[in-house]
């Protein structure tokens, strides 16, 4: 039916022209779509469209989608002479249809809404780069342009996994050869971040003629950056454009220290005449009596209790260290005494002694913008102390008062003191602040003599 020829077409005469005109009329009228399925969906523009011809040995063509007006064709075939004629005349409806279908399905993607026909997606999406990463790329790149050598490249480049050689080599032939890995490793590469692109390129291994050209600089110089700059400048073209003077200066300094410049020799070790020993003579010179000599165990006793004894002094040592300071510092006089004309009392802790020469004096944490005298974080930790915490006062009667004035309570020989309240301080009380404890001691001889001028000038409390 399909190889009938244009003569053939012409034949039909005015039969063909008659089912055709039949074909117009039922476009014109029957613009309603209909459709034999048994659930019915809404209907839209881009509605799947049958054109179902009825005819025997030809199934219903449906369509996908298309945006433009659909054809619907109903041809009532009437009773003819010759059941040949109608077939003939209708294959070039059936064809011219079936074209149009085939055109409107490629130009024009699926839209229906049961089964999404999604269009395949590109490599980029879909291809995974595995264990290699866009800097692995880059970095084998780079490598392989410096050195035209994967060896070198296996044993000088450090990736981000431990490949082998094998998996270098088959790497650097997909990036050459296979389009999709390439273009996968380019679109990646493209996405790096300019920090971790200058990362590579500051692990470039040098080439050959990079080497050259360092090489022309003595050993026995000291060059300068100034020296690589221009070196750089004039070289542009062998250099790689990752390089800097800095780099330059610090390669050609770690070819300097391995004695790798050309004119750099290293001096043979000097054996006076007799062959250098290798470490199996030398092991073979060794007496095997030697290393089975059976131990000193009397020996072995006296150095285990010259150990112990040492040990043993040296905690002593260590438990008698403050007082040998307090003696130190009474002969040098490096240390005055705590009690002397000007000191009214002394807050003793267990690391920092603080005297009293005023006769007011304020105790809290010292921070910053705010000082006080006596600063408690140099004792200990002091991070539950108020910034002023409490106020010490002599008065004229010779008696020594403290205020409470922060947060947490002061003890006063286990005694709570709280904010707003105050105690009177006897010699040898014991106060705790927080965590931290103190023995307040008096300069009796002093305030004696305080408490007599006060009575002689009548001065108040």
């Amino acid at each position: 039916m399909e190889n009938l020829n244009d003569s053939e077409i012409l034949h039909g005469g005015g039969e063909y022209s008659s089912h055709m005109s039949l074909a117009e009329s039922a476009e014109a009228t029957a613009r309603r779509r209909s459709s034999n399925r048994s659930i019915k969906r809404r209907k839209f523009d881009d509605e799947l469209v049958e054109y179902s011809l009825g005819m025997p040995g030809v199934s219903n063509i449906k369509s996908g989608r298309a945006r433009t007006q659909p054809y619907q064709y109903q041809v009532d075939f009437g009773p003819l002479d010759s059941p040949s004629t109608p077939i003939q005349q209708t294959v070039p409806l059936v064809h011219s249809v079936e074209t149009k279908r085939k055109s409107i399905s490629k130009s024009v993607p699926s839209l229906s809404k049961g089964k999404k026909k999604s269009t395949p997606k590109s490599h980029l999406t879909t291809k995974d780069l595995g264990r290699w990463k866009p800097m692995d790329d880059l970095a084998l790149i780079i490598g392989i342009q410096q050195t035209n050598d994967l060896k070198t490249v296996h044993l000088g480049t450090k990736f981000s996994c431990r490949f082998t050689l094998q998996e270098l080599q088959s790497r650097w032939y997909a990036l050459l050869y296979d389009q999709t890995v390439s273009r996968v490793a380019v679109s990646a590469m493209r996405n790096l971040h300019p920090d971790m692109i200058a990362t590579v390129q500051d692990k470039a291994l040098w080439s050959q003629e990079e080497e050259k050209i360092l090489n022309t600089i003595k050993s026995n110089t000291n060059p300068t950056l100034e020296t690589f700059s221009e070196l750089l400048s004039k070289h542009a073209d062998v250099f790689y454009n990752g390089r800097t003077a800095n780099s330059l200066f610090y390669h050609w300094q770690s070819l300097r220290m391995y004695h790798l410049l050309p004119d750099q020799v290293i001096s043979p070790i000097a054996t006076a005449g007799r062959p250098i020993m290798s470490f199996n003579d030398a092991e073979e010179l060794i007496q095997d009596s030697e290393l089975t000599e059976p131990q000193d165990e009397a020996l072995d006793k006296e150095l285990r209790l010259q150990h112990r004894k040492n040990i043993k002094e040296i905690r002593q040592l260590e438990n008698e260290v403050g007082r040998w300071n307090v003696l130190v510092d009474s002969i040098t006089g490096s240390c005055p005494g705590e009690l002397d004309r000007q000191t009214l009392g002394v807050l003793r802790g267990r690391m920092v002694r603080y005297l009293m020469r005023s006769r007011e004096i304020s105790i809290g944490r010292a921070g910053k913008g705010h000082n006080v005298d006596i600063d408690l974080s140099l004792e200990g930790p002091a991070h539950k102390i108020s910034r002023r915490q409490a106020t010490l006062r002599l008065r004229n009667t010779g008696e020594f008062y403290l205020s409470a004035e922060g947060k947490r309570p002061i003890f006063v020989d286990s005694k709570p003191i709280f904010a707003g309240s105050k105690v009177r301080l006897y010699d040898n009380a014991v106060v705790e602040i927080a965590c931290l404890r103190f023995i307040f001691s008096i300069n009796h001889d002093l305030i004696r003599a305080i408490h007599n001028e006060s009575v002689r000038y009548n001065l108040p409390p």
